[in-house]
């Protein structure tokens, strides 16, 4: 029975742990809390990513160390390097397979806003810079290493657009400011893909030393997916406007958050399309249909409204 330690409960690294457990491989779940979902197959355990002898001593025997960590947003530079390290040295200390959670941060704006597997990284901005490293660290080190990378999730328990700006405007009948144009297309990831792709590629050598993208469909515009999302639930559509550029830039002067938020903004200011072609046919994957993921997000959200009503 295989062994595999997962550093992160969030989305992808819950839904990877499923994938395992319900196969019957046992899982090591590492996060700082010790929390995470509840299973036979999974253990949970409490501990500090970035401290390499912990890790290393928990990843004994495994198969595979995912990376599914997701360090404070204002805190990249400080956070990412250690714990990128720290996993590192306990995958190859347990010859194992090191599978990254993967974003497009790194290739910067594109023209056209296409990307595919042989897009340059050229990311200059700070964010982009350590994905880069980070990748670039992995591969320097002989590790078996691959990089699953994706656009902006969907699905239950996602942070993005469609969890921290549609949605609560929905629940008060309110108009949603989105953070950019939103009648550009744009690239949405399911979660469920994320997490699918990655279990696939850490037992297929062919996907060693490169980073692939997630089966990901067509762009779809921020208006067309809330639409989609009302039309399914059967809400009145939502009124949507975008937010003008020098509104979170100018927040960025004085909030942390902000800062972060608007030097990534180019991702939403012009069109982003995620090409994942060459993972779907290398490796006969395809992307869920998007009524998946949203239903997902409705079922989530109707069982959160219960828990605070009760």
């Amino acid at each position: 029975m295989s062994n595999n330690v997962i550093i992160g409960s969030g989305p992808i690294g819950s839904a990877i742990a499923g994938l395992l457990a319900d196969r019957g491989e046992s899982v090591t779940m590492v996060t700082r809390s010790g929390r995470g979902p509840a299973h036979p197959q999974i253990k949970l355990v409490a501990a500090d990513a970035s401290e390499a002898h912990r890790l290393t001593a928990l990843a004994e025997g495994a198969a595979a160390v995912y990376n599914c960590a997701n360090p404070k947003y204002t805190e990249w530079e400080k956070l990412w390097y250690p714990m990128n390290d720290a996993m590192i040295a306990a995958a190859k200390a347990a010859g194992a397979v090191y599978v990254i959670t993967g974003n497009l941060y790194g290739y910067g704006p594109q023209p056209g806003g296409h990307m595919d597997e042989n897009t340059p990284l050229a990311a200059v901005g700070r964010k982009g810079k350590v994905r880069i490293k980070m990748w670039r660290d992995a591969l320097d080190s002989g590790v078996p290493t691959v990089e699953v990378r994706g656009s902006d999730y969907l699905g239950a328990g996602a942070v993005g657009v469609f969890s921290s700006v549609l949605l609560p405007a929905m629940a008060k009948g309110r108009t949603a400011w989105a953070p950019g144009n939103p009648d550009l297309p744009h690239s949405f990831t399911y979660t469920g893909d994320m997490a699918r792709t990655m279990v696939t590629l850490a037992r297929d050598e062919r996907a060693y030393g490169q980073a692939w993208h997630a089966p990901t469909l067509p762009a779809v515009t921020i208006r067309d997916l809330a639409d989609r999302y009302t039309d399914l639930t059967g809400q009145p559509r939502l009124k949507l406007r975008g937010l003008p550029r020098f509104v979170m830039r100018t927040a960025g002067l004085v909030v942390p958050m902000a800062r972060e938020l608007a030097e990534m903004d180019y991702q939403f200011y012009a069109p982003f399309h995620l090409d994942s072609r060459l993972t779907e046919d290398t490796f006969g994957l395809k992307p869920t249909d998007l009524d998946v993921p949203l239903r997902e997000i409705a079922t989530s959200a109707n069982a959160t409204l219960a828990r605070r009503m009760n």
